[in-house]
């Protein structure tokens, strides 16, 4: 739409519309040679963790957790989360690997004005089946593991970890419903307890997938999305869109691939698999849109390919875009679609009446040259404060 004035007051939208009295006092800025659009979503962020392509996850894991202080972990995140900010990026979904809720901590930090950085949600810690995704650690040594999952032992402590998350004040539940490479995932009964009890206090519940057979129990057991769905069947998908389960496909570019392989020191010119897997990808996704899989955009970008991590969940648009999504589909994906699975869609994700002013603007053909516009930012709006303006 064209001509439209969106009136602010503090940290919300009061009207937006084509004839709206402006005061006389008001601040005026105008965005009219622009594309403008509600703040973009991440909606599969991990803030609090960081590698290096040749990095072992384990290993890294292990070191973060032993030699690097919670302190010195949440102020490296801070400067993560305020490069989101500059791409337009005004709210992300975190979702574990964060040491034991320090992205609570550091979403409050946020809200307060303390730092600066996008809307956290915050899932705390992963709940998982014994040795959470941290691969090979002695039976001596588990209790390491505790520091950033919590392990889940039976139904009722499923309950109780629950409990113990929203006495944290999380916002979200993220589990694992398989934790690859360990050989342990959670229970149908087990992921049952915590989706029950999380559903009961208002929270949504969110797993980790890898296989189709732990996404088609997952989904059984009555989650709200999967993250990853790599190998999705088609009758998983089909149960997907009957139940209104949504998917967060995080895809990567076949430039951030090769990336991340030249970084490890590969050369991707002899890595032949890679055209396969892209091809892989792009059909799993096409078939979820197929079906009319609600599809919620999530970068899950957290090695470190020498851009900030802002810059580096822009990759998500670009793998979308290969494999086929339409641009307003994807803008939708990012905006509107993540924020109804947070159950925030009167908040976030939109421009109306009531609505947070997380308002940023984009140069360019949007629908024509989609990859360069939407990296093209020139105005960020956050909680009504201006973050970036070199619109004039």
């Amino acid at each position: 739409m064209k001509e439209r004035v969106i009136h602010i007051k503090g940290n919300k939208i009061i009207e937006v519309g084509n004839r709206i009295d402006i005061p006389k006092d008001a601040e005026i800025i105008n965005l009219s040679a622009y594309t403008v659009l509600p703040g973009l979503i991440d909606s599969h962020t991990h803030v609090l963790f960081d590698q290096e392509p040749q990095d072992d996850f384990a290993e890294h894991s292990i070191s973060t957790l032993v030699l690097e202080s919670q302190a010195l972990r949440t102020l490296r995140a801070v400067k993560r989360a305020q490069s989101y900010l500059d791409v337009g990026i005004t709210s992300i979904k975190d979702l574990g690997n964060s040491g034991e809720f320090l992205d609570v901590a550091l979403r409050d930090a946020i809200n307060e004005g303390s730092v600066e950085g996008p809307r956290v949600f915050a899932a705390g810690q992963i709940m998982s089946g014994p040795g959470g995704q941290i691969y090979g650690v002695q039976k001596e040594y588990q209790e390491i593991i505790n520091n950033e999952y919590r392990i889940i032992k039976s139904p009722e402590d499923a309950i109780n970890a629950v409990r113990e998350h929203i006495n944290q004040g999380v916002d979200l539940i993220k589990i694992c419903a398989d934790n690859l490479p360990n050989n342990t995932r959670l229970t149908v009964p087990e992921m049952e307890a915590i989706v029950n009890t999380a559903h009961m206090n208002g929270l949504t519940v969110t797993a980790h997938s890898i296989t189709n057979e732990s996404s088609w129990d997952a989904i059984r057991a009555g989650v709200d999305g999967i993250e990853h769905g790599f190998f999705l069947a088609d009758s998983t998908l089909n149960l997907m869109a009957e139940k209104k389960v949504f998917l967060v496909p995080t895809e990567n570019s076949l430039d951030y691939m090769e990336t991340y392989y030249q970084l490890q020191g590969e050369d991707p010119n002899e890595l032949y698999w890679l055209s396969g897997y892209m091809n892989d990808m792009k059909a799993r996704l096409k078939k979820a849109i197929e079906k009319e899989v609600i599809i919620v955009a999530g970068s899950d970008n957290y090695t470190n390919i020498h851009v900030s991590r802002g810059v580096s969940s822009q990759d998500m648009f670009k793998a979308y875009y290969e494999s086929g999504m339409k641009p307003l589909n994807i803008l939708q994906s990012a905006t509107y679609m993540a924020s109804k699975s947070l159950k925030k869609e009167n908040e976030i994700g939109i421009l109306k009446q009531g609505s947070f002013a997380d308002i940023i603007a984009i140069k360019g053909d949007i629908q024509n040259d989609f990859l360069n516009t939407i990296k093209n930012v020139v105005f960020v709006m956050k909680d009504g404060k201006v973050y970036m303006d070199s619109s004039i």
